[in-house]
Parts: C-alpha cells; sequence; structure tokens
C-alpha cells in the first residue's frame, strides 16, 4: 500500500482565493478622497499624497514625528517623514500596491488631527 500523500498547506490569509486583490487608487479615485485630505498634495502621478506640517519650535516638530510614528506602528501603516525645526513632512502612500489606497487618506486625516493636538497645546503653554 503506497504512503499517504502529505496534507496541503493551507494558504496564507492574504493568499486566500477569495481575499481581494488590493490595486493602488485610479488618479480619478484619489482626487475624490482628496476632498478629505485637501491640505495634501498628490504627487507621483497620484501613487502617493504628501503634506508639510510647521510648527512653532523643534520640540514640537519631534512631538509630531513621535506621535506619527506611534500611530504608525498602532495602524501598521508607515509614512515617510523628515523634520527640522519647526516642520515635518510626511509621505503616504501604500508600498506593497506602490500606489495609494482609501487607507493613507485615512491615516492623513488622522495625521492632522495630530497635528492639531500639538498646535493646540502649543497655544496652551503660551498663555
Amino acid at each position: 500500500m503506497p504512503p499517504a500523500p502529505a496534507p496541503a498547506q493551507a494558504p496564507a490569509p492574504d493568499q486566500s482565493p477569495s481575499a481581494p486583490t488590493l490595486s493602488p487608487l485610479t488618479v480619478e479615485e484619489a482626487e475624490a478622497y482628496h476632498v478629505q485630505a485637501p491640505e495634501w498634495v498628490l504627487r507621483d502621478e497620484a501613487t502617493r499624497i504628501e503634506r508639510t506640517y510647521r510648527f512653532r519650535s523643534f520640540g514640537d516638530a519631534f512631538a509630531f514625528v513621535r506621535g506619527a510614528g506611534e500611530l504608525a506602528e498602532a495602524e501598521f501603516h508607515h509614512p515617510d517623514i523628515s523634520f527640522g525645526w519647526g516642520y515635518a513632512t510626511v509621505s503616504l502612500r501604500t508600498k506593497k500596491i506602490k500606489g495609494l489606497h482609501e487607507n493613507d487618506f485615512i491615516m492623513a486625516v488622522k495625521l492632522d488631527r495630530l497635528a492639531g493636538k500639538i498646535a493646540l497645546a502649543d497655544k496652551k503653554v503660551e498663555r
């Protein structure tokens, strides 16, 4: 009697036949989502969005970057960030699909809220 065949290995969750295939947003779709994050700029033929935030100090810019890093880890959505005295520039795109996804715009709005909280905290310190 021949040996029993080895059981087939189940596909990883993102490889299952019923899992949707992610594709980047079209230019038109990206422009429609852009309404939700108007301070962001569509770049590279609408394959990424970018925004430069302005802050009153290096400390505020650093606080934003630290908060953005914590948010990125929690959301498992990691932007490219550069910063210096009084500014932080954030670039978002979904690297897996080499373009924009709805989640990039959701993250953009969350980052806008974070920047607003830092600006409000700074104004409270001035008084």
